[in-house]
């Protein structure tokens, strides 16, 4: 039996454990909830929906066919243009999202960028938000999924984990972006593992979520942002760390 197969069998074995695993997490209440329309995987139908019309322009950043599912169809009325780090199956135009804009000089600016399980393998996701700043059109979206609590994959290019706090911060009102909605969705249970320190060994861990998503509106143009001097207040909302008790 193959090494694919061999996993298949075992995640299969493995289900009924983690029911049994996650009762006790059952009588916890989770703290973040899901966004209301843009949950995993409820966002692809939310933006197909609003943004799915004849003359709009969306960009996928992340859009090479990897899963076997191409969002391109979604968006059949618009003109979409995917972007990807490597050539493949639904990439139009190949490039480093770090330089997003340098490959549309010149064009036409977006209605709606998005991305879907990107952001933690950007290695300064900070320029990528500038960039995308640059691209959209006063009024227009950015869409962001990726992962607050996940495996690690694809290393050595997995970088960041991300509380929809976190994306809010990228893409904060100082930037021109006003949030629209965001959220954590997909708890997880999760313990300590054998391995561990015996002072944390099998103990539970609360307060996981696989999916953070932020839908955000461009307000304004913003010139010359500089990330070491935006108003840290602006850039978090006027929220302050949790003061001691």
């Amino acid at each position: 039996m193959c090494y694919p197969a061999v996993m298949s069998v075992l995640d299969a074995l493995m289900r009924p454990y983690g029911f049994l695993a996650t009762l006790p997490f059952r009588f916890r209440r989770n703290r973040v909830s899901p966004p209301p329309k843009l949950a995993h995987p409820r966002w692809v139908d939310f933006l197909a929906e609003r943004f799915n019309q004849e003359h709009l322009r969306v960009l996928e950043i992340g859009a090479r066919n990897v899963t076997g599912t191409s969002l391109r169809e979604r968006f059949s009325r618009t003109h979409y243009v995917g972007f990807d780090f490597y050539p493949g199956d639904n990439v139009d135009v190949v490039g480093d999202a770090h330089r997003l804009s340098s490959y549309f000089a010149g064009q036409e600016k977006f209605d709606l960028i998005f991305s879907s399980a990107v952001f933690e393998h950007l290695a300064m996701p900070w320029v990528v938000a500038l960039e995308i700043q640059k691209l959209l059109k006063v009024g227009a979206h950015v869409f962001v999924e990726t992962h607050f609590s996940f495996s690690s994959h694809e290393r050595p290019w997995h970088f960041f984990q991300f509380s929809d706090q976190g994306l809010r911060v990228l893409f904060n009102h100082a930037l021109g972006f006003d949030l629209v909605e965001s959220g954590m969705s997909n708890p997880i249970a999760g313990y300590f593992a054998h391995d561990a320190h015996k002072s944390l060994r099998h103990a539970p861990v609360t307060e996981l979520y696989c999916h953070s998503e932020i839908l955000c509106r461009k307000r304004c143009e913003v010139d010359a942002f500089d990330w070491r001097h935006a108003p840290l207040d602006s850039v978090v909302d006027g929220t302050r760390y949790p003061a001691p008790d």
